[in-house]
């Protein structure tokens, strides 16, 4: 636990030395701020034969100081019918991070969401006395820095490389969290040809040692494409997969349609519904968000 602890301040420093290290982007105005709030479902029985149904209602905070660095802190509050299932490995963050500018929000690949992970019949954390009643309280936090390596050019993808660590702030004995310090490292790829938007990201997440779960590292892949159907509408089919973050789960298979709507010059909004195909992936999610730009 203590070399897991060590191992975070680590990896955090790198977060905000990555604002010195990365080199800087001549700034307009002022740094680009946004926020967004998201309202999500899942329900599934994760293998477990109880069907468990939760809530996660994330506040992000996005600032880009440059037009390729950017930083963001999600707080998540949740809730879950039971304790069936961790919903720290259930509904934590995907490494996915909201838009550094108005149009990258409107209709870049991979603006906030979720990655919907579980175990098996061992997944629940949660004390003896609680296990089967609900609970709900503020999630797992997690703090991300991105640059964009290589911006997108007539044949170039957009490349934007990300670190992240995700705080134990969940209360472990009632299943809202883990109880350990995740860190993770990814890379997003995005290119716009026409009206077509397509994104990939492939990263790997460093998940701690926890006292009540058989955590695992895990590799995780997204990647999905859409087609601008007016300047403000855009519909995209997505598809998220990662091997198995539990000892004993399966590996994650998701699906979702997801549609972006550019409400007006400042402000966002996504909707989307997804389908599990695995043991360990929920049976049916859903979830709305509005992202505001100041």
């Amino acid at each position: 636990m203590i070399n897991t602890f060590h191992r975070s301040k680590v990896w955090f420093g790198l977060l905000l030395a990555a604002a010195f290290a990365a080199p800087g982007t001549a700034m307009g105005a002022g740094p680009a701020v946004s926020a967004s709030l998201g309202f999500e479902f899942a329900s599934g029985d994760y293998g477990t034969g109880t069907t468990t149904r939760s809530l996660y209602l994330p506040f992000t905070l996005t600032v880009a100081p440059t037009e390729r660095l950017g930083f963001s802190l999600e707080v998540p509050y949740v809730y879950q019918s039971n304790s069936a299932v961790n919903t720290g490995v259930l509904l934590g963050s995907g490494g996915q991070m909201a838009g550094m500018r108005k149009q990258v929000a409107a209709m870049g690949g991979s603006m906030g969401g979720t990655s919907s992970g579980s175990g098996g019949g061992t997944m629940s954390s949660a004390a003896p006395d609680n296990y089967g009643r609900s609970a709900s309280g503020v999630g797992d936090v997690t703090a991300k820095a991105g640059y964009v390596l290589v911006e997108e050019g007539e044949l170039m993808p957009r490349i934007r490389p990300y670190l992240s660590v995700k705080f134990p702030t969940g209360d472990k004995d009632r299943a809202l969290g883990t109880g350990s310090f995740d860190e993770g490292a990814a890379v997003e790829f995005f290119k716009q040809l026409g009206n077509w938007y397509s994104f990939a990201e492939v990263g790997y997440t460093f998940q701690g040692h926890s006292s009540v779960l058989p955590l695992k590292d895990y590799v995780s892949f997204n990647a999905g494409t859409g087609y601008a159907v007016t300047e403000k509408l855009l519909p995209m089919l997505i598809v998220k997969t990662s091997s198995a973050p539990i000892s004993g789960s399966s590996q994650l298979l998701e699906t979702r349609l997801k549609l972006k709507y550019l409400a007006t010059t400042s402000t966002g909004i996504e909707a989307y519904a997804g389908k599990g195909w695995t043991r360990s992936s929920p049976d049916f999610t859903s979830g709305i968000s509005i992202t505001y730009d100041f």
